[in-house]
């Protein structure tokens, strides 16, 4: 499929796998063990220009297209999931808003910070009663004088314990549910902004996922992000995009699984002979290849799309629900293929399998990306 990339996406996608094979790779399971972010790859990540692949020069980024940057997040992603949503979080969630949706001040404040990797950027929309429904959200957003003043509280935030800039959805006049939604930039040094429970995890581990707690957070006017009352409109159009950054990281997630299945298949010996001459770890190996090839295409697709600026909500919708089911069940026909071994520590498929699952929920669990697709399809 590789025949669809340019000369240049081919030559990006070799670096980043170099230097995810190189660097991330060697420390991805002790970070992992030990919930620790991997704050100096971060940092080698933005010199090399992966915080902002997808934005022009101008602002600091690497003036490539979304093509190359979701190509970065599967290479990442291949060797540790943490680090892909790391990525992914920052820029599909909260540089791509900003570049899109911000005025030419917000751009030229905060913009050369993140995309550079100077600053971490988080994204934050979910509260306690308010998942995929957003209109239930309670954070609230006063006009006093100049000021928002925002109370409230934010779960599940990606890069919540350690980012700089965040941007938030509160609700401006709740009467309208969604309609009433505003998105919002705050700066984590806002006095009133607080980082509640950092949450233990199932997997990716070395990503964190933060309670954002919001008591009387003054804020300019002109933290606003887009207009007053679009906040649902900033938040699902980023959200296109974010879905993106996930079927890519699930896409790293199912080649590793692929990878490292046929590896050990073939070096795995019982009764004389290497497991992958058993018709049913090839036919498992079969499978996994072709559902691969399979999400791959649609996100491929989608990611063509965003960069012509054409109208992809279902298609990312599609791309995220194939590639998440993908990944997970390449994670549990490589368990399979592994045996015992592969429900230990000792190799690395018990923690893809963990690391999967997650794609099937957040950016939209898979019931909202078949709801999405629906709703357009019967549009139509």
């Amino acid at each position: 499929m590789d025949f669809l990339l340019t000369e240049e996406q081919l030559m990006l996608k070799d670096m980043v796998a170099k230097f995810a094979k190189e660097r991330i790779a060697p420390e991805a399971s002790e970070n992992e063990r030990n919930h620790r972010f991997p704050a100096e790859i971060i940092k080698e990540a933005g010199e090399l220009g992966l915080m902002g692949i997808a934005y022009p020069s101008e602002y600091g980024g690497s003036g490539m297209d979304f093509v190359s940057y979701f190509l970065a997040i599967e290479e990442i992603s291949r060797y540790c999931a943490s680090t892909g949503v790391i990525i992914s979080a920052h820029s599909s969630l909260v540089c791509d808003p900003i570049f899109r949706f911000g005025t030419e001040e917000q751009k030229q404040r905060y913009l050369p910070d993140l995309l550079s990797g100077n600053k971490i950027g988080s994204f934050s929309l979910t509260e306690a009663g308010a998942g995929s429904d957003a209109g239930a959200t309670k954070t609230t957003a006063v006009l006093d004088g100049d000021e928002w003043i925002l109370n409230g509280s934010k779960l599940f935030a990606t890069n919540g314990k350690e980012a700089d800039v965040f941007i938030l959805i509160a609700s401006t006049d709740s009467s309208k549910k969604t309609r009433g939604l505003t998105a919002f930039i705050v700066d984590k040094e806002t006095p009133g902004y607080k980082i509640g429970k950092v949450e233990k995890k199932l997997g990716i581990k070395s990503s964190s996922t933060a309670e954002i707690i919001l008591e009387n957070v003054r804020i300019p006017k002109t933290q606003m992000l887009g207009d007053l009352n679009s906040g649902f409109k900033v938040s699902m159009v980023t959200l296109d995009g974010g879905r993106l950054g996930i079927a890519s990281q699930a896409l790293g997630i199912a080649k590793a699984c692929i990878e490292d299945s046929i590896k050990y298949s073939k070096e795995r010996f019982q009764f004389d002979q290497p497991i992958s001459n058993n018709q049913a770890i090839q036919w498992m190996l079969a499978d996994m290849w072709v559902e691969y090839e399979a999400a791959r295409l649609l996100v491929y697709r989608a990611s063509i799309m965003k960069d012509r600026k054409m109208v992809y909500s279902k298609e990312a919708a599609a791309a995220k629900l194939k590639a998440s089911e993908v990944a997970m069940d390449c994670a549990r026909k490589a368990i399979q293929i592994f045996g015992g071994y592969g429900y230990t520590e000792d190799f690395n498929v018990e923690r893809y399998y963990r690391d999967a699952k997650i794609t099937e929920i957040y950016e939209g669990t898979s019931e909202i990306q078949r709801l999405v697709i629906a709703r357009t399809l019967l549009a139509d």
